[in-house]
């Protein structure tokens, strides 16, 4: 990221903007950074001014104890400043989260779109939310990041042979290091049901896309979102999984963004 502005509360955070047009803000999801997204942006810069960052605690930008949803909020708020005063928003997984939440403050965001947030469908997948909150809470208190990594890989379903590859990977360096950000995910996801209340406030328009190959619960999400939303859509791209093609995502968005 080659630029920085401050957040409210002084938090330094990194971006870099491409293309010209309205601008859209990214906002990745739990264990990755802005460079994550920058493929998306690379997609849109021929229609729109594209803003990726890195969110607090993660990648080139800095963090401020004690951590809150209000002050991700304030980032994007910093954000969309930057971009012009206002903005739409893509958020994928709990990075969507963020982007409802941001909405619903009364940020000026012209519209918001959203890929697959995993929002708990049934009080099972409640539970184990809840389970999973406090097991990360002790794991980051005793500074176990690695514990920590393994407890959200272990949460998406990554199976146990490929949590062990994962430990010997280069990559593992690099997850551990922003491993306190899970915690920041999950306060965003809160108990991990739809917040249909919230959504009701959100009074642009919200598009909820998943994956058709992705797992089902992951599409009844999205159409929960949009019939949460005060003006809400949903899509399902076929054979796309979490791990969204950008090429397949950035015409759907482009054309919601442009409406």
């Amino acid at each position: 990221m080659d630029k920085k502005t401050l957040s409210r509360d002084g938090t330094p955070l990194a971006y870099e903007r491409t293309g010209q047009g309205p601008a859209v803000v990214l906002v990745s999801g739990a264990m990755s950074t802005g460079g994550t997204v920058r493929p998306l942006a690379a997609a849109l810069s021929d229609r729109f001014d594209v803003v990726v960052y890195d969110r607090r605690g993660r990648g080139d930008s800095g963090d401020t104890l004690p951590y809150a949803v209000d002050r991700e909020i304030e980032d994007l708020a910093a954000l969309i400043e930057v971009a012009g005063g206002e903005a739409a928003l893509y958020g994928v997984s709990s990075g969507g989260a963020l982007a409802l939440h941001a909405a619903a403050s009364g940020l000026p965001v012209r519209r918001v779109a959203v890929y697959e947030v995993p929002y708990a469908m049934d009080e099972s997948a409640v539970k184990e939310r809840a389970e999973y909150t406090e097991r990360l809470t002790g794991a980051l208190a005793r500074d176990r990041r690695g514990d920590a990594v393994e407890l959200f890989l272990r949460l998406t379903g990554l199976a146990e042979e490929m949590i062990r590859g994962a430990r010997q990977s280069p990559m593992w360096a690099g997850m551990e290091a922003i491993a306190p950000s899970l915690a920041y995910d999950d306060a965003v996801l809160g108990d991990g049901r739809v917040p249909r209340e919230l959504l009701a406030s959100v009074t642009v328009p919200v598009l909820a896309v998943a994956g058709g190959a992705s797992p089902g619960w992951l599409r009844e999400a999205a159409r929960a979102v949009a019939e949460a939303a005060h003006e809400g859509a949903s899509r399902t791209l076929e054979g796309q999984t979490h791990m969204v093609d950008p090429q397949a995502l950035a015409p759907v968005l482009a054309e919601f963004f442009a409406g």
